[in-house]
């Protein structure tokens, strides 16, 4: 065959048809996987919306079975709808976003997401999407079925129907897909489940194909910051970017092209570039040389130029990372929560990059098992691809001995009763694939989430210690309140006096606070007592918060004023409860919790509502 007649069969192709061959690049590579991505893009198109609105997102996630295994996968919300002239772009064509040019962060901005989900949805079951969504002011809900016309990668609208539904305004997709349902590790409900732990205002109900409905409620009522376009700072500018400036801006003068498309980019800033370039300050844009945009770029690097704005990101902040993390994972009850971390920015190839972190330590974790390390870039879950991320290898490389944990030779993922949770949010995030299911491993950015590791670290080896001082204290105490009284007893009986009392004598010895309480089933529930004894030589005034238990639905707390040495304050509450009582979980504020036995210290993110009770000397 010819090299004429071979060439005479080429054909353009286009993005649809490409990404129809090449379905693994966007994640599609297999039946669970591709469920899941499914409702991650549609997720993540929903939490994006109502984010850059300002509406508290409430979103609703349906996975039904069809057949064996087709599968009908719904994701509604109440985000500000979208137009309808604009349907057939969003949902049926590839590369088709608003997002894509705007150097701020978000989840998404290829405009590939949810059309790859329709365009899967729609290549192996033949069915079209429906789509149905309402804007603000209008008093209608149109539904649409929408697919995609793979030639020509354009959308296609097969039918527009009027409606009225109650919400106001939202947008709800439904796809019928091949693919495999399970639950477990990646799959849909874990995506879930940390998706909720760093959107705490968001309200989320999941139903799965065997009709269990789980529901991750809002804990927080503030919206997140919003994130700021901002223009590319010149450090991260290649070659091709300074040509594509130039080419919308032809007939301005190079000093003006620089002024106008970079951030931190004065016109004395801009001097200096084009000094170091060798280029003239008033030629113009369009007569510049190859060699000259090259010197250009290069000259950037030259000049000091203040470090890229940081308004355009969105860092999940303190309290929503404490929120988050107790909202998801307080089944497991936690005896830690570190205090969360968000770093200052750092800069890489131009781009601001925070780095934040969390974790949550003890309670119903399993400390024979690796620590559960739950990665997020710009506030979507990773999943997939573990070994191959930035998160990963600095966890490993992180010596975590030192601060208490089990790790072999100093490297690896440790062992112990964890779950870290690492956010890396920026305007452009290093990916290692196009699925963008990993974090390239870049050095700078494996050194600052090391930075970040190491100071939630100094607050995990704090509260270890001072548990371990505790328990010490736990047996000291145990010790001699046996001991002593029995040594007084027999002591008294041997020479024939009475006993003494040796509550003061203990005081001296043992120096702790003890908790105890005693309950008592009565016709309405549970009468419980709980005693507070000061087997100290000081006089302490602190508070003792109760944990809610089965039957009570909030915290209370009761003030300890003036207890003196050897003193006993008692105060009573009922649980009102037909389940077998639980005991109380106590927790204190104001007293070194070293020196408590029978409370721990007060976890920084609960929620308290005083109450006073009468205290019985």
């Amino acid at each position: 065959m010819t090299g004429e007649k071979l060439f005479s069969q080429n054909r353009e192709i286009s993005i649809s048809e490409f990404f129809n061959k090449n379905r693994h690049i966007l994640g599609f590579e297999s039946p669970q996987k591709s469920l899941f991505m499914i409702v991650k893009e549609a997720v993540d198109n929903s939490l994006d919306a109502c984010e850059e609105y300002g509406i508290l997102p409430e979103i609703e996630v349906i996975v039904q079975k069809a057949d064996q295994d087709e599968f009908i996968i719904s994701v509604e919300d109440n985000g500000p709808g979208i137009n309808r002239k604009e349907v057939a772009n969003v949902f049926g064509k590839l590369l088709y976003g608003s997002r894509f040019h705007q150097v701020r962060q978000s989840r998404g901005q290829q405009g590939i997401g949810i059309t790859a989900a329709v365009f899967y949805g729609q290549i192996t079951t033949g069915k079209h999407a429906v789509v149905e969504t309402r804007i603000p002011g209008d008093d209608l809900t149109y539904r649409f079925e929408v697919g995609i016309d793979v030639k020509t990668n354009s959308g296609i609208i097969f039918s527009e129907t009027p409606g009225i539904k109650e919400k106001p305004h939202g947008t709800k997709v439904t796809i019928h897909a091949r693919g495999k349902y399970q639950e477990g590790k990646q799959s849909i409900l874990e995506y879930l489940r940390e998706t909720a732990a760093v959107n705490p205002d968001m309200d989320l109900k999941f139903t799965n194909p065997e009709g269990k409905t789980i529901r991750f409620q809002r804990t927080i009522d503030e919206l997140p910051k919003k994130a700021v376009a901002v223009k590319p700072h010149p450090y991260g500018t290649e070659i091709g970017d300074l040509q594509f400036v130039i080419a919308d801006q032809r007939n301005e003068s190079i000093t003006q092209v620089l002024q106008n498309s970079f951030s931190r980019m004065s016109r004395k800033s801009a001097g200096e570039v084009l000094a170091n370039a060798n280029v003239e300050p008033e030629k113009k844009a369009e007569s510049l040389s190859l060699q000259e945009i090259r010197r250009i770029v290069e000259a950037f690097a030259t000049v000091k130029i203040m470090p890229p704005q940081t308004d355009c990101l969105s860092p999940l902040g303190i309290e929503y990372i404490r929120r988050g993390l107790r909202n998801v994972y307080e089944e497991l009850k936690p005896s830690f929560y570190s205090k969360p971390v968000t770093r200052n920015p750092i800069v890489y190839k131009g781009n601001p990059i925070i780095v934040e972190v969390g974790l949550v330590y003890g309670g119903d974790l399993s400390p024979e098992e690796p620590i559960r390390i739950v990665r997020y870039a710009n506030k979507v879950p990773l999943l997939y691809q573990q070994g191959a991320c930035a998160i990963t290898k600095a966890v490993s490389e992180f010596d975590w001995r030192q601060f208490g944990l089990e790790q072999r030779s100093g490297a690896g993922i440790p062992f112990g009763p964890m779950i870290l949770l690492v956010h890396v949010c920026g305007t452009k995030i290093p990916y290692s694939s196009e699925s963008k299911e990993a974090i390239a491993q870049v050095p700078e950015i494996v050194d600052e989430i090391k930075q970040a590791l190491r100071i939630s670290a100094r607050s995990l080896r704090t509260f270890m210690r001072k548990r371990e001082r505790r328990g010490k204290a736990n047996e000291k105490y145990r010790l001699v309140a046996q001991i002593l009284p029995e040594i007084s007893a027999k002591s008294a009986k041997v020479l024939g006096l009475e006993p003494v009392d040796t509550s003061k004598t203990i005081s001296r010895v043992a120096n702790v606070v003890l908790v105890r309480e005693t309950v008592e089933k009565d016709v309405e529930g549970f009468s419980v007592k709980c005693s507070v004894t000061n087997y100290t030589k000081e006089t302490w005034s602190f508070k003792l918060h109760i944990a809610p238990a089965s039957g009570k639905s909030s915290l209370d707390t009761f003030e300890v004023k003036d207890l003196q040495p050897a003193a006993t304050q008692i105060f009573s509450f009922t649980v009102n409860s037909d389940t077998p009582y639980s005991e109380t979980e106590y927790y204190v504020e104001g007293i070194d919790p070293v020196y408590v036995i029978g409370a721990e210290a007060l976890p920084p993110d609960f929620h308290m509502r005083e109450i006073s009770y009468e205290v019985e000397d």
